[in-house]
């Protein structure tokens, strides 16, 4: 295959590159920057998906995220591309405090003291049967809905950033390509004049 690597990535290079980008994470971020910019689409659009994807990752649904983050930008007319790389806005790195956060926020939200459950959680039944049940009043719950006021507030931050920078870099590159195509019209004229002229001369 094209490109692949002549030694393939182990398991723990893959998870050192997740937590820690070869290209370090200023160049990552302009690299994801560039991906969002240049997408084919309304500024709306775009920022709608981009917004979506940054909603999602607040969910405790991983496995999920892409999922949700395309239906939400299905219901706001948003890019399907751009929502997924929104969902970049969820990694290992900010995971440990979307969890904790939306946690401590979802049972502050519920009424419920930090510390306050005391139900245990069979740990055979959850990991044998898959009893996703037993997470569910005393860590999805909170969690869901501690994810639904920062969701709302980052993912309009991110809307109205990224609709500002996809508008001023599309009007940018539009102006280019007037530029380009003036200069290239301009050009074509020239020489159809110095044809014209040399037929002249000969004749």
């Amino acid at each position: 295959m094209l490109f692949r690597r002549r030694k393939p990535q182990g398991f723990l290079d893959r998870v050192r590159t997740a937590l820690w980008p070869r290209r370090s994470f200023g160049r990552s971020f302009q690299y994801f920057v560039k991906r969002v910019l240049r997408l084919t689409a309304t500024p709306h659009a775009i920022a709608a998906g981009v917004a979506a994807g940054v909603f999602a990752s607040w969910t405790p649904l991983l496995g999920f995220h892409f999922v949700l983050a395309f239906a939400i930008a299905y219901v706001l007319a948003g890019n399907m591309v751009a929502a997924a790389l929104g969902t970049a806005f969820g990694n290992p790195l900010s995971f440990p405090f979307i969890w904790a956060s939306t946690l401590k926020l979802g049972n502050l939200l519920i009424g419920i003291e930090t510390g306050a459950h005391h139900k245990q959680i069979d740990l055979e039944a959850l990991l044998g049967r898959l009893d996703i049940s037993q997470l569910w009043d005393p860590v999805l719950k909170p969690m869901l809905i501690g994810a639904v006021p920062p969701g709302i507030i980052t993912g309009i931050g991110f809307y109205i950033v990224t609709y500002w920078g996809v508008r001023a870099f599309q009007a940018r590159r539009k102006s280019r390509l007037a530029a380009r195509a003036k200069a290239r019209i301009q050009e074509l004229a020239a020489a159809r004049r110095e044809r014209t002229a040399d037929r002249a001369t000969r004749a």
